[in-house]
């Protein structure tokens, strides 16, 4: 995570480049994660030092000892654990063809194939995702799981969506609004002195929306009831989204997803736009008055929202705060599709923050006003704005950023959080956002994303 980055100290050596790091510059921890042969769905990281490789699609990682296993358990394997191991890899290639690896070329399809089986282990049984496999990052973040949660959808793995979306209901506590992370296994929130952060009140309404827009919703359905399941969730956080508003139209002050501070920003904004509107054009699907009664309220809310948006954040380009000189954002994509039509304004904004937040290395940086190492590039960030390009359209663009993502991943094929400025896949890998964020754009390319509609779609 971008704020766990800032408070955690970075060590151990980078294992694709061999090119000197900077003083102060992060490197890779953990480089992947392997599934324990014959214990499902007990997911091993795999630390940057360790050699090996993956079976072919599959999250088996076979070591010049054979098949990884937990480093408490050094016995070989036996005949029995060789065969469930078999087995394992086996139910790996059926989980991916069951679904959608996206991508047009061969790279961009093996990073797809990597980042979907990493996002499968990172879905525990219960429904949390695990952000990362390295102390601090195991948790669950509502953000990140409303991703995790569209990006299965979107490749054809609803029930594991629905998984998520049914431990983020659970977990929510009755004002609506969520923690800033989770414990994995849903007993209450970490309570590390970070504030709740609003944005996840918008993000949850966005991927019940996705997941909702991929399923049969005919009365008496099993999609339906399911929906009719999660709808009191999405009207709690619809609800909070509405009240967060003030009198300029904008949510008040909250730590959004740079986590570190309390603030009036466009990575809150944006977010809460996109889940007002969701739940409004969710209400005609779930029927009856009091939906039909909610979703005009939260429709007239997300249109004052849009409407401050466009007055005190368009101003200045779409910059970070509502105040000129906060720089450029790369929240700045959440104006676009999936999320919303982006008017020529957003285009224009859109382009410029690419521009401004592009590091010597490639990929870009959170912010122009990030506190964090300056040189430093941000997967989920160059992710959001591939997302962002492909579904504008940009397709070259979105190319070039996707390329450089699959250029940049640890040896192992994951997807890792930073790369530092010698061109290394540093932090920790896999980042299940940046994951999430990279399918989503793969799946944009090819034109596959709904985006929520401004009002609703009485679909």
């Amino acid at each position: 995570m971008v704020g766990a980055a800032l408070l955690l100290a970075v060590s151990a050596t980078s294992v694709t480049v061999a090119v000197a790091t900077q003083p102060g510059q992060p490197r890779l921890t953990v480089a992947s994660v392997a599934q324990e042969p014959c214990q499902q769905q007990r997911a091993l990281p795999v630390p940057a030092r360790l050699n090996g490789q993956f079976e072919p699609d599959s999250s088996i990682l076979l070591t010049a000892a054979g098949a990884y296993v937990a480093p408490e358990r050094s016995a070989p394997l036996t005949r029995t654990q060789s065969a469930c191991t078999a087995a394992a890899e086996r139910d790996d290639r059926d989980w991916l063809q069951a679904g959608v690896i996206p991508g047009t070329t061969a790279a961009q399809r093996s990073m797809a194939t990597r980042a979907l089986l990493d996002l499968r282990l990172a879905v525990r049984p219960d429904g949390a995702v695990l952000a990362g496999w390295r102390s601090g990052w195991e948790y669950a973040w509502p953000r990140d799981s409303s991703w995790a949660a569209v990006a299965l959808t979107e490749t054809g793995h609803p029930a594991m969506a629905y998984r998520i979306l049914r431990f983020l209901q659970r977990v929510q506590p009755g004002d609506g609004i969520w923690a800033a992370r989770y414990l994995p296994d849903g007993s209450g929130p970490v309570r590390d002195g970070r504030p709740a952060e609003l944005d996840a009140d918008g993000w949850v309404p966005w991927a019940v929306w996705s997941w909702a827009a991929t399923q049969r919703l005919a009365p008496g359905s099993q999609s339906r009831r399911g929906l009719l399941l999660l709808w009191p969730m999405v009207a709690r956080a619809a609800d909070a989204a509405a009240r967060s508003l003030t009198q300029d139209g904008l949510p008040g002050p909250a730590m959004d997803y740079w986590e570190d501070s309390v603030q009036v920003t466009l990575g809150t904004a944006a977010p809460l736009l996109t889940g007002l509107r969701a739940a409004a054009d969710l209400a005609a699907d779930v029927g009856g008055a009091a939906a039909a009664s909610d979703g005009r309220r939260w429709g007239a809310a997300a249109a004052r929202l849009a409407r401050a948006i466009t007055a005190l954040f368009g101003r200045t380009g779409y910059q970070r705060l509502p105040a000129a000189g906060s720089g450029a954002d790369a929240a700045v994509a959440f104006l676009g599709p999936p999320f919303a039509e982006p008017g020529p304004e957003v285009l224009r904004a859109a382009r410029s923050a690419q521009r401004a937040l592009a590091v010597p290395v490639g990929g870009l940086r959170p912010g122009a006003a990030w506190p964090g190492t300056p040189d430093v590039a941000w997967t989920a960030e160059t992710a959001f704005f591939a997302l962002f390009d492909a579904a504008t359209g940009q397709h070259g663009q979105a190319s070039a950023l996707l390329d450089w993502l699959a250029d940049h991943r640890t040896k192992l094929g994951s997807l890792s959080e930073q790369v530092n400025s010698a061109g290394q896949p540093a932090c920790v890998a896999p980042l299940s956002w940046t994951g999430a964020a990279t399918l989503l754009a793969l799946a944009a390319q090819a034109g596959h994303l709904p985006t929520v509609p401004a009002a609703p779609s009485g679909r």
